[in-house]
């Protein structure tokens, strides 16, 4: 099992939960990519926390959305909305993102479905995030569980998978090749 951990700032607001004990379970955990969330967070303390991980982390850090901030990180991870709303044409926004990013930074967006797969085929892309497998605490807005469908859509990507949505440690996928476990982390 390969390991990206997920850092989301609301879920460690939530649970008293520092940044430091965060990073402490993922290199205890041996996680090859740490993403960093902060969706209710101005730029600034993003750049400042992105700054903090970089000093602890040696690892592949990606921020969440923020692509203005690719400078303190080597990637970035995108939504379906957020693809959206750079340009209506998804593989545009991929194209637009992949520009403003640069062609030797980590690229991926967040796929549910069989179709986003498919499509994300087309784009030049990192990886892609596939889920949600099951429910999850620091995700309100999960409208598909995917459950053990997520495997068979997995082995349909060209791109590397990283299971996303209430993941643990012990699921086993046969076409996934990162687990991402965020709050699951802490447990």
């Amino acid at each position: 099992m390969r390991l990206y951990a997920l850092c989301d700032q609301d879920m460690l607001d939530k649970r008293g939960v520092t940044l430091d004990t965060f990073l402490n379970k993922a290199i205890q955990h041996k996680a090859e990519i740490i993403q960093y969330r902060a969706k209710n967070s101005d730029v600034a303390f993003i750049k400042k926390q992105l700054i903090e991980i970089r000093k602890k982390y040696d690892g592949f850090l990606i921020v969440n959305d923020a692509y203005e901030l690719i400078e303190f990180c080597d990637g970035v991870h995108v939504g379906q909305e957020d693809l959206r709303e750079i340009d209506d044409d998804i593989y545009k926004a991929v194209s637009i993102l992949r520009s403003v990013i640069g062609s030797d930074k980590i690229l991926g967006i967040s796929t549910h479905n069989e179709e986003e797969v498919l499509q994300a085929n087309r784009m030049d892309l990192n990886y892609i995030g596939l889920g949600a497998y099951r429910d999850t605490s620091t995700k309100s807005d999960v409208s598909t569980l995917l459950g053990e469908k997520l495997d068979s859509i997995a082995k349909l990507s060209d791109h590397y998978v990283a299971a996303i949505g209430g993941i643990r440690f012990d699921d086993k996928f046969e076409h996934v090749t990162y687990h991402v476990i965020g709050s699951g982390l802490l447990s």
